[in-house]
């Protein structure tokens, strides 16, 4: 086979941004068919449950493969990403199509930190306002595809050990009948905190930064483990009829005692459930090709502690505890009507309730903030009705959407005000093939994102004679974004590229005001902009290149209230990603890949920003099928054992200060190494 006909497969399989069609089935058969490349305008990276074996972070997975993501660094385990510039409520994460909200307005706790990557099938990543069926995809979406049941009786069991005393055991066994399929998974994970490349622990990072803080790690729990993780996954498919298909799932996710050292407060545990319903109905008639229903509920138990912390006093005397609680649930109806054999239109209901709670608690000296309120039961109700129209043309296919959303907050207490917003989100997208077979593709869009409840009514807990005080503020608009998207894609002989520009307009854009005292929140009408370039080039049948390149730049209009600077926070500067890979035996595959990043030159200093240095680290890993049921995996994170920092430290989040203001930046990992072993049947 040429490896022109390879190029699609190791992009979607292997490559560091791979292709994603807009239907994932009609990918696989088209690819089977015809082994061509297919129009994308977003990254879609499969197996991901084989592939990311070093840890249960799919944060970090998605940072090392994919060139527009960059990633928050908050622990070892459970850490956020950033998409494009916007991270946050500005990107949507979906698991199965359900939503998560984490319940830590510190961000201890993302949405994706509740799924895990022995569990994930696949990840679509979408840029841009281009989605009408979800309530509140300002600039991007993130959705998360687990595994499935199989027929017949199938499994896999893996274990892991790495650098710090790491080890993961993963276990998932699938069956069943063509009517009736069941799957369970389970999994352990924990570690040790892990060591910069100057050896320095967690607790030693803190101390190295101010040798003083009162948040400094106890001395009996300097060297306790990072984290402790356990997973349960079960699912039941049912074909009800030949034309018809109910799908249960339930996830739990268990983590105890995770240490957040740039933070005040670490989680005495962090637990998750998530429930999933759905009823597909195919050929129903004249009007309906497609019914899907969808149900879900999710559930975030969250408390932040000072006890490991010098700050609880002798034996925790004195320690401080912020207890939080969030959940969803939400259901969507989507119709699909062919209208003639080229064209077909999509219309539904989308309807959620989120809710926020949040109370602090104290004892002995801290006993006077027992009974506040960090955030009062919030309620978020949306209720959204959408449409999205798709037609072929020939070489040139349409997409057009809209959506018109109603949305209350309500607070529990009397003492802050509801809030209500009315948006009208829609969008174009349209791609056009060659005769060469170049494709070009392009959309523009506005959507939109109301304001969650931390920045609404978020109150900080007394400290040191000083009352409560309102950080949210209740008088904030909702987000707009409009977008212009361009890119292409080709496929020649051993070189594929996909380029992509992109230019939002961000209206009512909320930023974080450290210079405010109380309301800290504040709207500002912002620009963002930027490009990708991915691609992979071969150089044989067995040895080829892959590479993705990121940049994008921020600049509020004018500046907050107080301050001068225009930067936008949280702009990751110009990333690369480039990795060999030579398969040096059918289903074994070597790879050395480099990821590298410029210096934070421009940032957002007078909210807790700062410059971090340019790096780059290299990364080696073999896969080596050993016999027709056992794999290997091995590899060395972070050769040369580099000491840098990717993440910045935007004072959105409540970070560690030393005594002349400056926030402490967590350093990556060091040199790290691990080995995978797994069995299927």
């Amino acid at each position: 086979m040429k490896r022109k006909k390879l190029l699609p497969l190791l992009v979607a399989a292997l490559c560091t941004t791979p292709v994603l069609a807009e239907d994932p089935v009609e990918q696989a058969e088209e690819a089977a068919e015809e082994m061509s490349p297919i129009v994308v305008e977003g990254t879609k990276i499969t197996d991901v449950s084989a592939k990311y074996v070093k840890s249960a972070d799919l944060a970090e997975g998605l940072f090392k493969n994919v060139a527009e993501i960059s990633l928050v660094r908050r622990s070892g385990i459970a850490n956020d990403i950033i998409l494009r510039g916007q991270k946050k409520d500005n990107i949507n994460v979906l698991v199965d199509g359900a939503k998560i909200y984490g319940a830590c307005p510190n961000r201890m706790d993302p949405p994706t930190s509740h799924i895990l990557t022995n569990n994930v099938e696949s990840v679509e990543i979408n840029e841009g306002p281009y989605d009408v069926e979800n309530f509140g995809t300002l600039s991007g979406s993130v959705n998360i595809t687990t595994r499935a049941p199989e027929p017949g009786l199938h499994g896999d069991f893996s274990i892991n050990v790495g650098s710090w005393n790491y080890w993961k055991a993963a276990a998932t066994l699938t069956g069943g009948s063509d009517r009736v399929r069941a799957l369970a998974s389970i999994s352990h994970e924990e570690s040790d905190q892990y060591e910069d490349g100057d050896g320095n622990t967690f607790a030693e990072q803190i101390k190295k930064f101010y040798p003083d803080s009162t948040a400094r790690y106890k001395p009996e729990y300097e060297d306790r483990k990072a984290y402790e993780k356990q997973t349960f996954m079960g699912k039941l498919y049912f074909d009800i009829a030949e034309n018809q298909e109910l799908k249960l799932g339930y996830t739990a996710n268990r983590s105890d005692d995770v240490l957040y050292p740039s933070s005040k407060m670490d989680a005495l545990y962090d637990n998750s459930d998530l429930f999933n319903v759905d009823y597909t109905a195919t050929d129903l008639g004249r009007w309906s090709k497609l019914l899907e229903v969808k149900y879900y509920f999710s559930k975030v138990k969250h408390p932040m502690s000072t006890y490991y912390r010098i700050s609880s006093g002798p034996g925790s005397a004195n320690e401080r505890i912020s207890k939080l609680e969030s959940e969803i649930q939400g259901l969507r109806v989507k119709n699909v009507t062919a209208i003639d054999a080229g064209s077909e239109i999509a219309y539904g209901i989308d309807t959620s309730k989120r809710n926020w709670d949040g109370t602090y608690r104290g004892y002995g000296m801290s006993s006077g903030i027992t009974g506040i309120k960090s955030i009062d039961d919030v309620d978020t109700k949306n209720i959204g009705l959408f449409a999205e129209y798709e037609r072929d043309f020939d070489r040139f296919n349409l997409r057009v959407g809209g959506r018109y959303d109603d949305t209350s907050i309500e607070p529990g207490s009397g003492t802050l005000p509801d809030n209500d917003y009315n948006s009208f989100s829609a969008f174009a997208f349209g791609t056009w093939a060659f005769d060469s077979g170049m494709k070009v593709f392009g959309g523009i869009g506005r959507s939109y994102r109301v304001p969650d409840a931390r920045e609404l009514y978020f109150r900080s807990a007394p400290m040191m004679g000083m009352p409560a005080r309102l950080i949210g503020n209740p008088d904030l608009d909702q987000t707009s974004n409009t977008e212009i998207d361009l890119g292409l894609e080709n496929d020649w002989e051993n070189l594929y590229l996909k380029a992509k520009v992109f230019y939002s307009w961000l209206g009512d854009f909320i930023f974080y005001n450290d210079s405010r005292m109380t309301e800290k929140f504040e709207n500002m009408d912002a620009t963002l902009y930027g490009f990708s370039l991915n691609g992979t080039w071969s150089f044989t049948e067995e040895v080829y290149l892959d590479f993705g390149l990121a940049y994008q730049r921020g600049k509020k209009d004018d500046p907050l209230s107080g301050q001068s600077g225009t930067d936008m926070p949280e702009i990751p500067p110009l990333k690369g990603n480039l990795a060999l890979n030579w398969e040096y035996m059918p289903n074994s595959l070597a790879r050395a890949e480099l990821i590298a990043s410029d210096k934070w030159s421009d940032y957002d200093g007078e909210n807790g920003e700062q410059e971090l240095d340019s790096w780059a680290v290299l990364n080696l890993n073999v896969r080596h099928q050993l016999t027709d049921r056992i794999v290997l995996i091995g590899g060395i994170d972070n050769v040369f054992d580099e000491t840098y920092a990717i993440s910045n430290t935007y004072k959105d989040l409540t970070l560690l200060l030393d005594g002349t203001g400056e926030v402490m930046l967590m350093n990556e990992p060091g040199r790290y190494f691990y080995l995978n072993a797994s069995y299927s049947f």
